[in-house]
């Protein structure tokens, strides 16, 4: 991998393309320690350094792919999270909603105009979390702890609605960074982003486990984070690669056909959707009971049973349900993204056939029976790396936002894969012969 930067480095193109995205991470980063208009800096680190372990732990995962801007509020302080979530959601809606399962079949003309159905999600999205933050930034011991008392300079209309503008702007200007990167730098934009983004919480979140643990502990996190990393790894690139065979047709004085290809079924099909879905379902009740709470601590018994039982993560229920989340999710998504008759249906329109079945109703039928048993191996894969932070909990006293945690090593691993791969890609055609010795 090392050789492969440094070979594109030596290329002027990739070097320029290497060059560009690398300006635009260090845009991103300065912008997610600007503070946001009304906001008092001072305020919000001294409450920072005083937060118990749990008290921002149900916006843990926003706060992840904000790189610690959430927390922060700063004008990046909603990061990508709205994209993430507006794209899921017209992911979604594609199986719901004909009129974008058509554009989805479109091809180039109907993907730009979901890409645009996106944006002003996003955008909408962006307001709506804005305003939600901008909320508990004004009783901030929702957000920091009791200790934490007031943040804001002025909390009067015009300031609150000059903060929900700026973080929503702060959005758009991010998706358009991202975009930026995909057009004229390498790797999709918006995953370098987020990746950047995890990657910047490294440091600190290792650093107060050495400074709270010791050195013993410090090593032996990092040694078990390098395992970790390997597995993931290993598991991120196998699949099961399914054989289909072509064959031979004449089309007018020419032969078509007769060659050989596969179908490749990743193990882990679902990459990290599930828990984020998973997280962002089972942090609804959390952020609910913020807004039932009484000051006299006479709380309803539903909020008591999810203080009980679903702010700790090393709760055994918790972890339950967490895992019980990922695995339907896994199922679910997997089965609206691969569509095992459309494949087939295609197989035999351009007479491919798997061999040894038949083609049509066997093949959709095959395909199906090999998906759910890889799709099970999946599942309890992503399960187990999930419960990887909710173990560091209980062993080391840690936080939601445990380096080496699930969302974050598969978001790494595997925008890290990609982007190696384009850059081997656009290496090849550079150096086609050179490189491939």
């Amino acid at each position: 991998m090392l050789s492969s930067f440094g070979q594109a480095f030596r290329t002027p193109d990739l070097r320029k393309k290497l060059l560009f995205t690398l300006g635009i991470i260090i845009l991103f980063r300065m912008g997610s320690v600007i503070p946001t208009p009304g906001v008092s800096y001072a305020a919000v680190q001294a409450c920072l350094a005083g937060a118990p372990e749990d008290a921002n732990s149900f916006l843990g995962l926003a706060n992840l792919f904000s790189g610690g801007a959430l927390l922060q509020l700063s004008i990046f302080a909603l990061g990508i999270m709205p994209y993430i979530t507006a794209s899921i959601i017209v992911q979604l809606l594609t199986v719901v909603i004909p009129r974008f399962e058509t554009l989805k079949k479109e091809g180039q003309q109907g993907q730009t105009k979901l890409t645009q159905y996106t944006r002003y999600l996003t955008i909408g999205l962006a307001v709506l979390q804005a305003s939600t933050l901008i909320t508990f930034a004004r009783n901030p011991e929702n957000l920091f702890g009791p200790q934490c008392t007031n943040i804001l300079y002025r909390d009067d209309v015009a300031t609150i609605v000059i903060m929900v503008l700026t973080m929503t702007a702060g959005t758009g200007l991010v998706m358009w960074l991202g975009e930026l990167i995909t057009d004229k730098g390498v790797g999709n934009g918006m995953s370098l982003l987020i990746f950047t983004s995890i990657a910047a919480t490294f440091p600190s979140s290792l650093w107060t486990i050495r400074q709270q643990q010791g050195w013993g502990t410090f090593a032996f996190v990092i040694a078990m984070g390098l395992v970790i990393i390997a597995i993931v790894v290993f598991v991120e690139q196998s699949q099961r690669r399914i054989p289909v065979q072509y064959a031979k047709r004449m089309v007018g004085r020419r032969m078509y056909g007769g060659t050989s290809t596969y179908i490749p079924l990743k193990v882990n099909m679902a990459n990290v959707i599930p828990i984020i879905f998973a997280s962002s379902l089972i942090s609804l009740p959390m952020m609910a009971s913020q807004f039932r709470r009484s000051p006299t601590g006479d709380n309803p018994s539903w909020v008591d049973w999810v203080d009980r039982y679903l702010v700790r993560g090393d709760h055994p229920v918790y972890m339950a349900i967490y895992v019980t989340l990922i695995l339907f999710f896994t199922f679910f998504y997997v089965s609206i993204t691969f569509e095992p008759d459309e494949v087939a249906d295609n197989m035999k329109k351009y007479g491919g056939f798997i061999p040894g079945i038949r083609a049509g109703r066997p093949t959709a039928e095959y395909l199906r029976y090999v998906l759910n048993r890889i799709t099970v191996v999946g599942a309890i894969y992503l399960a187990l790396v999930s419960l990887i932070p909710l173990v560091a909990l209980s062993l080391f006293g840690a936080n939601q936002n445990f380096p080496f945690g699930g969302t974050s090593i598969l978001i790494m691993v595997g925008v890290g894969l990609e982007t190696v791969k384009q850059i081997e890609s656009q290496l090849q055609q550079h150096k086609y012969e050179g490189f491939l010795r």
